[in-house]
């Protein structure tokens, strides 16, 4: 049987998160691996942006060098994994797998994904650690955590209510940690996410 490429045809990712673009195939008898590339296709101009070939793995483009990768010791899987994405990196990408056969003839399969990296907002976050309205004990240790998704980077503020509908900004940070808890702790708290 000759081998065949399957991945899928379209793709999200999230902006500034990471993707894996899949492309594999099942590795058959008589046919070594030649060549393997990933190409882009954007703005109607095409260029290649991965190459495994002899002498290794070639990241050409400097916008992708340290951002994508393919596994290296996993045959049958070709995926191009992207970090870090950009919204230019949105568009078509095709991967190419040429295999050598016994008798020297070149087998070539192609597959193309398209990618669409999208910026999603920070969700209302939620916040793990403590039961509402749990008394602890003074001089208990104690911690909350914020979690939000999104597109990274997201921050996160902790505020503690004060009166008249004030509030108080406590740290920037997911975590508002009491090594050693005092009375004057007891109130409402609340943290906020945010990214851009």
């Amino acid at each position: 049987a000759l081998p065949d490429l399957s991945g899928v045809h379209q793709i999200t990712g999230t902006w500034m998160g990471s993707t894996t673009v899949p492309c594999t195939y099942v590795p058959a008898e008589g046919f070594t691996l030649h060549t393997l590339s990933w190409s882009l296709e954007r703005d109607s101009s095409t260029s290649t942006i991965f190459l495994r070939d002899d002498s290794g793995d070639h990241i050409l483009p400097a916008t992708f060098r340290g951002r994508v990768s393919v596994p290296k010791h996993s045959p049958g899987d070709a995926s191009l994994l992207i970090e870090k994405l950009e919204m230019p990196d949105s568009g078509h990408y095709t991967c190419q797998v040429v295999w050598r056969s016994t008798d020297n003839s070149l087998i070539t399969r192609e597959l193309t994904t398209t990618v669409k990296v999208v910026k999603v907002a920070a969700t209302k976050p939620i916040i793990r650690g403590a039961e509402p309205g749990r008394a602890l004990p003074a001089g208990a240790s104690a911690s909350l955590s914020c979690e939000a998704s999104g597109s990274p980077p997201i921050s996160y503020r902790w505020f503690r209510s004060g009166p008249a509908g004030t509030a108080e900004l406590l740290s920037s940070g997911a975590q508002l940690a009491w090594p050693s808890l005092r009375p004057s702790d007891s109130g409402t708290y609340f943290c906020e996410a945010e990214n851009r």
